[in-house]
């Protein structure tokens, strides 16, 4: 056993003895031609350096157009309308509170999107509250509550689960009746 260890160690250090014979054997000593390259460098003639260019000073606009009554540039030159309640047809079926979320609440950021293009990708559990975390099409995450609203058909969060997001929305059939139906987000697990 012990002849053995001995046998070990010193087989260890003839390899390690090669290796470095080895290495060493790749380096060279002989630098003449790096000593060569840089003095023909070192003795060519110096170049001029040409100056920087002029710097033209800024001048500052005050936009005027405005006290004339033109066109304000910051100003959207169409008009985004909401979805128009008919008042004319009868029996359209919309209720009160269908019609006071269908014109009487400000759009939300995910209203923009279709609901096939969103996705869930996770929950936040709160104390009180549980979160939906969305994904949208522009790779924009977005943490969503019971309340806020999705896709394009005024979809309102009604219940968030881990592996999905429940949603009511208010959609116009072709005829002209309002009415409500059921949809979900699934969770993607990847």
């Amino acid at each position: 056993m012990k002849s053995r260890i001995q046998t070990n160690k010193y087989l260890k250090v003839i390899i390690c003895l090669s290796v470095i014979t080895i290495f060493s054997g790749c380096v060279s000593r002989d630098i003449g031609d790096l000593e060569s390259q840089i003095s023909e460098l070192m003795g060519r003639p110096g170049g001029r350096i040409e100056p920087l260019p002029e710097i033209k000073p800024y001048e500052a606009y005050a936009y005027q157009s405005g006290k004339i009554d033109a066109h304000n540039p910051f100003k959207l030159f169409y008009v985004i309308a909401p979805p128009k309640v008919e008042e004319s047809l009868a029996d359209n079926a919309l209720t009160e509170e269908m019609e006071r979320e269908i014109v009487n609440r400000n759009r939300e950021e995910l209203e923009q999107y279709e609901l096939d293009s969103l996705r869930m990708v996770g929950t936040i559990e709160n104390d009180s509250n549980n979160w939906a975390v969305v994904l949208d099409p522009d790779g924009v995450i977005h943490r969503v509550g019971v309340g806020n609203y999705l896709g394009l058909n005024i979809g309102k969060v009604i219940n968030i689960f881990e592996d999905r997001i429940e949603l009511r929305e208010i959609i116009q059939d072709s005829s002209g009746r309002w009415e409500e139906r059921e949809a979900a987000i699934a969770l993607v697990e990847e």
